[in-house]
C-alpha cells in the first residue's frame, strides 16, 4: 500500500479530489494535516475516518510542532506528502526529512505567476492582467524556495473566453482535480523517476 498525507489549509477540494479519484487498492490517504483546525478539508478527514493531525510553528494547544510531527508522519510511514492548497511555509528542516517525497499543486503555469504570495486568487488575478491566453496547474516537488522545485506535471486550458480571475480560478481547479490525482496514482505506480 502507498502512503499519503495530504496537507491542506481550506475547503479541501483537491483532498477531496485525490480520495475520491484514486485507487483505494493502491493509495492510502493515512492522514491529513492543517494548519486551521476548523477549515472544510479537516471536515471531510473526520467524515471519511482519515487520522487529522494539526500543526503550527507557534505554541498552540492542540497543535504539533513540525519536529512532533516528522515522528508522527514517520512512524506511519508515509511514502508521499500531497500539498492540496496548504497556505504555510514549510520549514528547511521537514522538507530535508521528506527530500523528493513532498509535491504541490500550483494553480498557474509554472515558472510564471509562482512565488511568495502566489497563491489562490491572487494567481488567478495576476494571469487576467497579464492578458496570457492559456493558465493551468502544475504539479512540482517543493523545496525551500516557493513553487520552485523540479516541475512533474501540468496541464493546461484556453483562458480567452473569460472574463475575470474568478472565471479562471473555476476553470483551473477542474484541471487541478485532474492532475493531481493523476500524479498520485503516477507515485503510486512508481513511474515518477528522478534522474540527477
Amino acid at each position: 500500500m502507498f502512503n499519503i498525507a495530504v496537507f491542506a489549509s481550506g475547503r479541501g477540494s483537491n483532498f477531496k479530489s485525490v480520495f475520491e479519484n484514486t485507487s483505494k487498492e493502491k493509495i492510502r490517504i493515512c492522514a491529513l494535516v492543517s494548519d486551521i483546525k476548523d477549515c472544510g478539508a479537516v471536515e471531510f478527514a473526520i467524515q471519511n475516518e482519515i487520522p487529522v493531525f494539526l500543526v503550527s510553528s507557534k505554541n498552540q494547544t492542540g497543535f504539533l510542532n513540525y519536529q512532533e510531527l516528522i515522528l508522527q508522519l514517520k512512524k506511519i510511514p508515509v511514502d508521499l506528502i500531497v500539498l492540496a492548497g496548504f497556505l504555510k511555509m514549510i520549514p528547511g528542516f521537514f522538507i530535508d526529512e521528506f527530500e523528493e517525497k513532498i509535491i504541490n499543486i500550483h494553480p498557474a503555469l509554472l515558472p510564471d505567476f509562482g512565488g511568495k504570495g502566489m497563491y489562490g486568487i491572487n494567481v488567478h488575478k495576476a494571469v487576467f492582467e497579464s492578458a496570457a491566453k492559456v493558465s493551468g496547474a502544475t504539479v512540482h516537488f517543493v523545496d525551500k524556495i516557493y513553487d520552485h522545485g523540479k516541475i512533474i506535471a501540468q496541464k493546461s486550458v484556453d483562458i480567452t473566453d473569460l472574463n475575470s480571475p474568478e472565471e479562471i480560478a473555476e476553470r483551473v481547479l477542474k484541471i487541478e482535480h485532474e492532475l493531481l490525482p493523476f500524479v498520485v496514482e503516477e507515485f503510486a505506480d512508481q513511474k515518477i523517476i528522478i534522474n540527477n
